[in-house]
């Protein structure tokens, strides 16, 4: 109850600031508000060669790309800590012709945006394991309120990017969108996977950050962020078993979320690697030659690559109570799936994958993704140069 006291006055102020500065001139520019970075960041990119308008990034604490600033890109921080940016961050949401967020965001609740203003949701996900939005089995325990004010945010959705069919579907159902709120132009940050010269510059970049992967394979364990993990001090994977089966074929890199510690104190030098910062993780998985996750949505950009995954699972049954699926673990994920270290080692001994379901998983999920996604984007709402700030 304290808690949805604490939003509802937040957003009153919020919605008071907003509607105040709907009463100046709006102007021809493009606000994006920026949890994850890596769609906004390719569609910046394409929006800027295409148009002359003006670019206002509005960046939470949570993300970690960067952008510069130009002549016609502004970068404020949008978290009330930063009063003045948080100020002028409400200024140009109320101005703007076209918003674009990649995360929920309350605000969306109090911000009845003009009549000529399109809203864009670019999803941080290609794909997805977990049940999200209004098929989240958590807002059960929600209050009415907090239900509300959830809907609200969905409906200021004027149009969802999606990359496949089958998340059309699920943003459909979590959203609760008619088709015609369906865009399917791609997701922007798999254009990456499809440029030839980036994918030679990032595999460069990581080679000389980390040269051993120039002679040994890479394992990549990216596993989900849960909740009650937030202080462990180790991982449920055995790294000293990996260590003593894999070291001398293999380095194991560790992206781990941000809040999770695990001390490893130099215990496996040339295997381990905690790769938690390094700054994209489509670059790492460009060097990964086996990805180790769970419920992640990073496999359904990594399929693009065509390389084997292996599901560590460990708490298969109580996380899908918890949490919900959008249909059969063992019928959706395209590799095999273990609950313990010795049966993933095994499978990486014997190297028992079917690259065939890789293929099929990356043609239903990336169906969209072609490698021009971000142009795709901009072409749909934006004529030409002569969209001038």
């Amino acid at each position: 109850m304290a808690r949805d006291i604490a939003i509802s006055v937040y957003l009153f102020f919020f919605g008071i600031l907003f509607h105040i500065f709907k009463l100046y001139p709006q102007k021809k520019k493009s606000t994006f508000v920026v949890s994850f970075g890596d769609n906004v960041l390719f569609t910046v990119k394409e929006l800027e060669t295409q148009t002359n308008g003006q670019v206002i990034i509005l960046k939470t604490s949570q993300c970690k790309v960067d952008f510069e600033e130009s002549s016609n890109r502004i970068i404020l921080m949008f978290e009330p800590r930063h009063f003045f940016h948080w100020i002028r961050s409400i200024f140009h949401l109320a101005t703007s012709t076209h918003i674009y967020v990649d995360n929920y965001f309350g605000f969306l609740a109090v911000t009845k945006f003009r009549e000529n203003v399109s809203c864009i949701q670019l999803w941080h996900a290609a794909g997805a394991i977990k049940q999200f939005g209004l098929k989240d089995p958590s807002i059960r325990n929600r209050t009415k309120q907090a239900l509300q004010r959830f809907k609200k945010v969905y409906d200021r959705f004027d149009y969802v990017v999606v990359g496949s069919e089958k998340m059309a579907n699920i943003f459909r159902q979590s959203f609760g969108l008619s088709d015609k709120q369906i865009l399917r132009s791609g997701i922007p940050r798999t254009d990456f996977f499809f440029d030839e010269i980036a994918l030679e510059q990032a595999r460069y970049e990581l080679t000389q950050h980390f040269p051993v992967i120039q002679k040994k394979k890479v394992i990549l364990y990216a596993p989900t962020f849960r909740d009650h993990e937030l202080h462990v001090s180790s991982l449920h994977l055995d790294i000293a078993a990996m260590y003593k089966a894999l070291k001398e074929d293999y380095v194991l890199f560790l992206r781990l979320h941000p809040a999770v510690k695990v001390e490893l104190n130099n215990q496996y030098p040339e295997f381990v690697y905690d790769v938690s910062n390094y700054k994209d993780i489509n670059h790492l998985l460009v060097v990964t030659d086996l990805l180790i996750s769970d419920y992640s949505s990073i496999p359904f950009e990594y399929s693009l690559l065509h390389r084997p995954m292996i599901f560590f699972a460990y708490d298969l049954h109580e996380y899908e109570k918890l949490r919900g699926f959008w249909e059969g673990y063992d019928q959706l994920v395209p590799g095999p799936i273990v609950k313990d270290t010795g049966s993933l080692i095994d499978i990486i001994h014997s190297s028992q994958f079917d690259l065939n379901k890789v293929v099929q998983f990356s043609h239903e999920w990336n169906q969209y993704s072609q490698g021009n996604s971000s142009k795709n984007l901009i072409q749909t709402f934006y004529k030409s140069k002569l969209y001038d700030a």
